[in-house]
């Protein structure tokens, strides 16, 4: 696995090229300390995976993402965590590294990397087929970001601007949309069955008329959506 580095700052990029180093199997093609320079080389050569540090001068990092017509997978290294909601809007960011930087939490992240590529290099599998991928996400909770496991989720609800996501331990209130934390939950379990809505399949207790019963949470079922469900349920 073909990766470059960027970020401006020196240690930090030696630091990241001493952890690929500990990782094994990733070839490190160039070390940046400014977005331009990473630029001119990616219009001229390709990998397969950035480390990029959002603040830099004049040019940060997702000013970087933006000009890349077929960007990498991205894993972006910062100490600023206020940007984790904005890069969920994203599909080629694979997971977001606070500084300073824990090996065990580099490796796994380089692990999901991994098992992306493997599993597009292969093309449309089955779901049984699948890699079994890491798929937690982090939301921002008052500048702290909180890791969410999605199969402990059951139920998500949008209020307005907000949304509330709700799991085995606790109850979480984000300034996001349901499309973009939907698109981080494993299709296998999970449906939107109303504008408002989306549940865990696998949390159901009991479905009465048009209405879903989820823990304690009676859920509405919109007209639209109760086949998919009564034919999603039929294949659990």
């Amino acid at each position: 696995m073909k990766c470059l580095i960027i970020d401006d700052e020196l240690i930090a990029r030696e630091i990241l090229r001493k952890l690929c180093e500990g990782v094994g199997k990733i070839i490190v093609m160039g070390a940046f300390g400014d977005a331009l320079s990473a630029i001119k080389y990616l219009n001229q050569n390709e990998v397969d995976l950035l480390f990029l540090d959002i603040h830099m001068p004049n040019f940060n990092g997702f000013d970087l993402i933006k000009t890349l017509k077929n960007p990498p997978k991205i894993i972006l290294t910062t100490s600023d965590p206020n940007f984790a909601l904005r890069a969920f809007e994203y599909d080629f960011i694979i997971d977001y590294l606070l500084k300073p930087l824990e090996a065990s939490r580099f490796e796994k992240a380089v692990e999901k990397a991994k098992q992306v590529l493997n599993s597009e290099s292969v093309g449309p599998s089955t779901e049984e087929n699948l890699p079994n991928l890491d798929t937690d996400f982090y939301i921002n909770i008052d500048r702290r970001l909180i890791k969410i496991d999605p199969f402990s989720v059951y139920l998500v609800e949008a209020k307005g601007d907000y949304i509330n996501i709700k799991t085995e331990d606790n109850n979480y209130r984000v300034h996001t949309t349901l499309k973009k934390i939907e698109e981080k939950l494993p299709e296998s379990i999970f449906l939107k069955i109303h504008r408002s809505y989306v549940i865990n399949l696998k949390k159901i207790i009991d479905i009465e008329d048009n209405s879903v019963l989820i823990k304690r949470d009676v859920v509405p079922i919109s007209r639209s959506k109760r086949p998919e469900l009564m034919r999603r349920l039929d294949l659990l």
